[in-house]
């Protein structure tokens, strides 16, 4: 009786200028109940010390010159050697079982090839914390998903089967001009299987609220849905995933 080798897991974190929050998400990352394969740290471009940060912690430091998250994600991804790869960004702290969340469900869903959930705040002030959460995730998931006509990913707490990615990355826009966790999520829903897990919640810094890229993502976000107009219109992604799994029955 032959029995099937448990999953392996890449955690993927691009990285630039971090070097304060690193310290943090990589601690986490140690204190897991599940081991993983490998860290890869992606640095892009950093003029602190987050490559040195991730050294002395373990992990594998690849560096890529072409700037935004897109690209250095991208470069993890394809160096990543895991059956999954994980994605989080330096900010993240994950939960001790969040790497064995990640692998109970690949292993218990075969069809589902990508994973993602929501966030806490860990900073700023306590009583806004939850509201802040709800609203800058929400809205999120909420408009993204009209606009995809299915779940989208959520880069500082998502995971893919490598499979999947190797899929779609000769069609995901590596560019500074476009939401990556946006762009990744057009293209791996045309032919997978994206599913939300509430239990799947790490935390996260509020610094996106603050740090005055507010106007900048939403443009980001904007540029990411005209971009793949007409043919991923929501209706027409509706239609072709309806009769995709109309087909799968």
């Amino acid at each position: 009786m032959t029995t099937t080798p448990p999953l392996t897991v890449s955690v993927v974190i691009p990285v630039k200028d971090d070097a304060t929050v690193l310290i943090a998400c990589l601690r986490a990352l140690s204190l897991q109940s599940q081991r993983m394969l490998e860290i890869i740290v992606v640095d892009n471009g950093s003029t602190d010390a987050s490559a040195l940060v991730a050294t002395r912690a373990g992990a594998i430091v690849i560096p890529e010159l072409k700037r935004g998250i897109a690209a250095a994600s991208g470069t993890g991804y394809d160096a990543a050697r895991g059956d999954i790869i994980a994605r989080v960004d330096a900010d993240t702290v994950v939960p001790t079982d969040w790497i064995e969340t990640v692998m109970e469900e690949f292993d218990r869903r075969p069809d589902v090839d990508a994973v993602t959930g929501g966030a806490y705040f860990l900073d700023g002030p306590t009583w806004l914390r939850r509201p802040a959460a709800l609203v800058y995730l929400g809205a999120y998931f909420v408009f993204a998903g009209l606009a995809l006509s299915h779940v989208p990913v959520f880069g500082s707490n998502l995971a893919m089967r490598r499979q999947a990615w190797v899929d779609v990355r000769d069609e995901v826009h590596a560019s500074e001009a476009i939401h990556d966790d946006f762009d990744l999520s057009y293209h791996l829903g045309r032919r997978h299987r994206i599913r939300f897990l509430v239990r799947l919640r790490p935390g996260i810094s509020m610094r996106p609220l603050f740090d005055g890229k507010g106007r900048l993502r939403m443009r980001r976000g904007l540029h990411s849905v005209v971009l793949h107009w007409p043919e991923e219109l929501p209706l027409l992604r509706f239609l072709r995933r309806l009769a995709l799994r109309t087909q799968m029955r």
